[in-house]
């Protein structure tokens, strides 16, 4: 299993959600916004904003906080603040190439928190291009509760999916092609499957293999370290490590 996947299945279950969720309502919050901008203001029209929004109210986000990301996207609520999407590269502990995505209103005070969040733990923020040739964007749809793998890959294959792989128990992500991502979901929810989560996903095309138990605890504290930013939307990592190793590099 691929190491970011497993790091993200632990991020689920940490019990971090309530510690950080100034953090967490800024970044949903500021997908709705983009998504909103990018789109229609309409989640009926418009699946990326629909998607921001299902992910707001999981994570407890008032509905007039919903509302009011929703006009300022539309334009029709202003606070004078202008939202960037930028990716960034750089390299952790180990030589493991790391791609982050980041909505910010401003990109000199996300560089610098980058940079020294970077240097702190062991890695180095690198130039645009440095390492994202070694990712590709894909869908990915998380399904919950499954009991029968059977049904979920004859679902799967009805939504032309490419691959779907087993992240915990009777939990799946099952993966497909940007353009197809809105078609699986709803093939999977039509289904009755559990859909608890649907994104684009960079994912990587080589892995870099950690034993040293300091460069994994030194590479998991720098990507918890660029998750808990404001401005970081997302973190991948092209990182797998044994499960043990993984459990122990976090106490």
């Amino acid at each position: 299993m691929a190491g970011h996947s497993k790091w993200a299945n632990i991020k689920r279950q940490k019990a971090v959600v309530d510690a950080r969720r100034g953090s967490i309502f800024t970044q949903l919050s500021r997908a709705i916004i983009v998504a909103a901008r990018n789109g229609i203001p309409d989640p009926a029209g418009n699946f990326q904003l629909r998607t921001a929004i299902d992910k707001a109210k999981a994570a407890g986000i008032p509905n007039d906080n919903i509302d009011r990301a929703i006009a300022k996207g539309a334009g029709t609520f202003s606070d004078n603040s202008i939202l960037e999407e930028i990716r960034y590269e750089g390299y952790g502990p180990g030589g493991v190439a790391i791609l982050i995505e980041a909505l910010t209103d401003n990109r000199n005070r996300t560089a610098a928190d980058l940079r020294v969040s970077f240097s702190k733990n062991g890695g180095n923020l690198g130039e645009t291009g440095c390492v994202s040739w070694m990712f590709s964007q894909t869908g990915v749809c998380v399904v919950e509760g499954v009991i029968d793998e059977d049904k979920l890959l004859e679902a799967s294959l009805e939504g032309n999916a490419q691959s779907y792989e087993i992240i915990a128990e009777e939990t799946f992500e099952v993966f497909t092609e940007m353009a197809n991502l809105e078609k699986l979901s709803q093939t999977l929810k039509a289904k009755s499957f559990k859909v608890t989560n649907i994104e684009l996903r960079w994912l990587p095309g080589n892995q870099v293999e950690l034993t040293d138990a300091d460069q994994a605890k030194s590479l998991l504290k720098l990507i918890d370290t660029l998750e808990g930013l404001d401005d970081v939307q997302n973190v991948t990592a092209n990182f797998d490590m044994a499960d043990g190793l993984m459990e122990l590099s976090m106490n």
